[in-house]
């Protein structure tokens, strides 16, 4: 792997110099020229940091986010923050996704190293998601053009294909930013912005691990690069090693539990006091039922009966562990390569290029797999215990006479027959190694011509594609096993054989699936079936702009920008044969292709109105509109008007207000029926009688199989295995339509650089209102389950399968399936308050640095179906609403420290899982969280930086969301994307620039 990434990497940079021509220079002490491409808002914050310069400085043109209007003074009118490459290194981290996740406007991300162990694709991606309104509303960008997507068939960009040491910063702007950049933007943008006229080399090593000694770091990058005044070539390698962290490591998640109140009581004091032991009763070695009940084994094969969770402390429990082989954490190589460079064609002029290559390896495992007789019989779920040969009954020799002799025929075959489950041990643990390759080129022209006015012009052109091969263990083919496990004796008293003639003449071995360990290695070679899952995803751009000042107005000059884009983005998700079928005894995963086109056009003005009056210093107008023409969903529009207001010279207004896009993505509109194993859903039937008169009682009693089983227990009961066993299917639809989101935010900046004391003080203050309308969303299952049994939605209940009978662990009645499809729903919404603070000053013998941002979501819903009522989300668990980032850090002389806190406010449990128990919303909180992380550095010698760092510094616990409960990722026993599950962690390395 290293090889082919090194090869490719080098030809890159040979193209580089090919292209650019750009002559080598003697390295020199690492220097980056940021005013060339600095944003307004990160000058100004810059200037807060630095000492007043001596002298006038020429103002250079800049573009600043959410704008393709160069300018020398240029503000967002739209809440921006900047994230700087001093704030990426004194974080240590190795992925970009760690640090954005600190910053408050963020909300929990839907895939990451912490909750991705059972994604069946994607494992280990690592996206962002603005505001909590999903990763398919927050648009990536690099130098601010598209990236190719991480996820097959979505627009998510994978931060794992970005080196964090190549980055000069990142801006946050928040807000619907459509008639920008076009689809996606509906929630924001993150830009990121590369380094770029660099000279020398730069050295970074580092390792770390975390306080159990797992969680192992290690990273080594090289960024280098030459640059006079014909132009610039910059290249950057790295490699990063994240490591496992295994669920048995850490004390909350070492064992299997279930949330007592869920499981037992239903009392709210015990939402977070966890059933432990709560095992699996899929067991190594299987637990088979008969005619008047079950039984397992013991260690040296003796029929014992069934305990899945033992006495006390788990005494003498027969079930099975299964967090002993889940994962917090998944492992995580990557092999990085980056490259941008720019050439002088003449002094108008000049040719730039920028290419990506990232090649990652991630592994996840998780437990062996459960397999119940009736994934191999589906349509009886029994076994047959016998073959008619030549009419006559021939038992199977491999069937202990303990059970041949407890059961009958059940089914009507004239055969009897009997239902086990069974952990399939003996195959393995289902493991899946995902290889995944990015690659992204962009090249073009940039510069400027004579036409009435100066008019600055770029046009480039850009191909991205993103390749996975993953590989994936623990799967049996279900064919072989029905095949297998009905055997006669062999001939002349020989071994058992498969009773198939056809089966046999293909291999067959007959398997032994009574006890610990009996699967014979043969047996074993025959029913294994190893899965594969081969995905691309590829993007063609094609765009251009101009900007220019086209009139001096009274109050300034008047700036327009124009420009086009042509897109192709393309996507399939391939499994192999048998997981197409369903045939694997896991996911039933067809393939997903599709692929989407789309021309735009925009136009953008930025105009100023008044100038040099009291209480106006400055007033302008900013508007843009665009427009797009999809394959898909046909046209659509976008357009956004603000305004900057400087009362003062200390005091700036600004707002916006913006209609914004976003058309469906290739899943959304193509995914075929695809299996899922939902978690943390509450049976709205559960405890109904044959009398009582609750909201869900009557319904829940017209399914026939609820019905049977209140006959049988005098009131609705599930299984172990009925919660541990729901399933359904998520759907594409390609019937879809665009969304349409509605952003307004109006702000204050105030920097009191006329009040000395306060000079090196910025501060600023946003209020944000975000409402979309039309949203794609899959319809979440508990709401499914609600408005069946409540009579408010008689349709959905053609999304619920109940079992009719019961089947051997499963009861009649318990829900099989729920399935889920996407449709444009009511719509989202989210509306709050960001603040931010900055100060920086020498304070005794060295400079004092700090940095407040905090964000308060005064409301955060969703709305299912058109017409429903508002599902708020804000303030449940995974979106707080109140969350902030306080950073500290102080120079003096070769020393530097910094300490950098997070705090996660309260959360309360889903609203529509607590009325599931007719409680409040809100009624079953959990408490707030801060994190800290802190980093030292020393510098050496001239060049030669050593740091150490600490994550978690106080090894703060994450809340206990047990499973049972909404929000918990399995494996970690709380929300891993939101808290931390791992805990204290170190790292210690060393920068070096030659």
């Amino acid at each position: 792997m290293m090889e082919k990434v090194l090869s490719r990497s080098i030809r890159l940079i040979c193209l580089g110099g090919v292209a650019f021509g750009v002559s080598t220079a003697h390295a020199q002490e690492m220097q980056t020229q940021n005013g060339q491409n600095q944003s307004g808002a990160a000058q100004q914050q810059a200037a807060a940091a630095q000492p007043q310069a001596q002298a006038p400085v020429a103002m250079q043109r800049v573009e600043v986010t959410g704008s393709r209007i160069a300018s020398p003074n240029a503000e967002s009118p739209s809440p921006l923050q900047v994230l700087s490459a001093a704030d990426i290194a004194a974080s240590g981290a190795t992925n970009l996704q760690q640090v954005l996740l600190e910053n408050p406007t963020m909300g929990s991300p839907a895939i990451s190293r912490t909750n991705s162990a059972f994604q069946t694709a994607s494992v280990g991606v690592a996206t962002v998601d603005l505001r909590n309104l999903g990763i398919s509303r927050t648009l990536v960008l690099v130098n601010g053009r598209r990236f190719v997507s991480g996820i097959p068939g979505d627009s998510a960009v994978d931060l794992n294909a970005i080196p964090t040491d190549f980055i000069e910063r990142v801006e946050l702007l928040t807000g619907g930013a459509s008639a920008a950049y076009g689809s996606d933007a509906v929630a924001g943008v993150v830009n990121i912005i590369t380094k770029r006229n660099f000279n020398g080399v730069m050295l970074d090593a580092q390792g770390g691990q975390s306080a159990k000694s797992d969680d192992l770091k290690r990273k080594f990058s090289a960024t280098f690069g030459v640059s006079n005044d014909d132009g610039y070539l910059m290249g950057h390698l790295g490699f990063s090693r994240q490591g496992q962290v295994w669920s048995r490591d850490r004390e909350a998640s070492a064992v299997d539990q279930y949330s007592k109140m869920v499981l037992q009581t239903g009392d709210p004091a015990d939402a977070f006091t966890a059933v432990r032991p709560y095992y699996s009763s899929f067991a190594p070695q299987g637990t088979f039922y008969h005619d008047t009940g079950s039984y397992t084994y013991d260690a040296q094969g003796n029929p014992i009966p069934v305990s899945t969770n033992g006495g006390a402390g788990g005494a003498g429990a027969t079930g099975f562990n299964r967090s002993f082989y889940r994962s917090i954490a998944v492992p995580v190589d990557r092999y990085l390569f980056a490259t941008n460079g720019e050439l002088k064609i003449n002094e108008k002029h000049r040719i730039f290029m920028e290419g990506t290559y990232a090649s990652s390896k991630v592994s996840s495992t998780i437990e062996p797999f459960a397999l119940g007789a009736e994934n191999i019989f589906p349509t009886t779920g029994q076994v047959p215990a016998a073959t008619l040969v030549n009419g006559a009954l021939v038992k199977n020799p491999l069937v202990p006479q303990y059970l041949y002799d407890r059961i009958s025929d059940t089914d009507g075959d004239g055969i009897p027959d009997y239902y086990f489950t069974r952990r399939l041990s003996e195959v393995g643990t289902r493991s899946s190694t995902a290889d995944r390759d990015t690659f992204r080129f962009v090249t073009g022209l940039k510069g400027e011509f004579d036409a009435w006015k100066t008019w600055n012009y770029e046009v480039y052109g850009g191909y991205g594609q993103t390749k996975e091969a993953q590989q994936s263990t623990g799967q049996v083919n279900v064919l072989n096993f029905a095949n297998a496990l009905q055997a006669v004796p062999g001939e002349n008293g020989g071994p058992p054989v498969c009773a198939s003639a056809d089966a046999r003449a293909q291999g067959c071995v007959p398997i032994n699936v009574f006890g610990f360990n009996s699967i014979s290695p043969a047996a074993l070679a025959y029913v294994t079936a190893p899965g594969s899952l081969l995905t691309r995803t590829t993007q063609k751009l094609v765009g251009g702009q101009i900007n220019s000042e086209i009139w001096d107005l009274p109050a300034g000059p008047l700036g327009v920008a124009a420009g086009f884009e042509w897109r192709k983005e393309y996507s399939e998700a391939v499994p192999d044969a048998l997981t197409q079928a369903g045939l694997n005894a896991g996911n039933a995963t067809p393939p997903t292709f599709g692929d989407f086109s789309v021309k735009e056009v925009f136009v953008e003005t930025r105009v100023p109105l008044l100038k040099g009056m009291p209480f106006v210093k400055e007033l302008s107008f900013l508007g843009a509109v665009r427009h797009g023409d999809y394959s898909s969903v046909g046209s659509t529009n976008s357009w956004n008007a603000g305004f900057e207001w400087s009362l003062v010279d200390d005091v700036k207004l600004r707002g916006t207000r913006s209609l914004s896009t976003r058309a469906p993505n290739i899943n959304e509109l193509y995914q075929a029926p695809s299996q899922d194993f939902p978690s943390g859903l509450n049976d709205p039937c559960i405890g109904v009688t044959a009398t009582s008169t609750g909201a869900y009682d009557a319904l829940c009693r017209a399914a026939p199989g609820v019905a049977a089983n209140i006959a049988a227990n005098g009131k609705f009961t599930q299984t172990q295995a009925d919660l541990q066993g729901i399933s359904g299917y998520n759907r594409g639809n390609p019937n879809l339509s665009a969304e349409k989101g509605r952003s307004t935010t109006v702000g204050v900046v105030w920097t009191p650089r006329s009040i000395a004391p306060l000079k090196r003080f910025t501060f600023t203050a946003d209020y944000f209102n975000i409402k979309i309308a039309d949203a794609i969303v899959s319809t979440p299952r508990q709401f499914t389950l609600e408005s069946c049994y409540n009579g408010t939605n008689p349709t959905f209940c053609q999304f619920i399968t109940r079992r009719p009978a019961a089947a051997g662990s499963n009861s009649a009645g318990s829900l099989q399936y729920i399935d889920t499809a996407v449709s444009n729903s009511g719509g989202f919404g989210t509306e709050g308050v960001d603040l931010t603070a900055a100060w920086n000053d020498r304070v005794g013998p060295g400079r004092l640095s700090t940095k407040l941002a905090y964000t308060y979501v005064k409301k955060g819903y969703n709305v299912p179906l058109p017409g429903a009522d508002q599902d708020p989300f804000a303030g449940e668990i995974g979106a707080p609403k109140s969350k902030a980032l306080f950073d500290i850090g102080y120079k003096w002389n070769q020393f530097s420290v910094s300490a950098t806190m997070t705090y996660i406010g309260r959360s309360s449990l889903d609203d529509q899982f607590l009325a599931g128990f007719d409680l409040p919303a809100n009624s079953i909180k959990i408490g707030s969280r801060t994190y800290t992380d802190l980093q030292a550095s020393y510098q050496l010698m001239k060049g030669t930086e050593l740091y150490f760092g600490m994550n978690n510094a106080f090894n703060t616990k994450a809340p206990p969301i047990i499973t049972g409960l909404p929000g918990d990722d399995t494996g970690t026993e709380t929300e891993a994307g939101t808290y931390d599950p791992i805990g204290r962690r170190w790292y210690a390395g060393i920068r070096v620039k030659l």
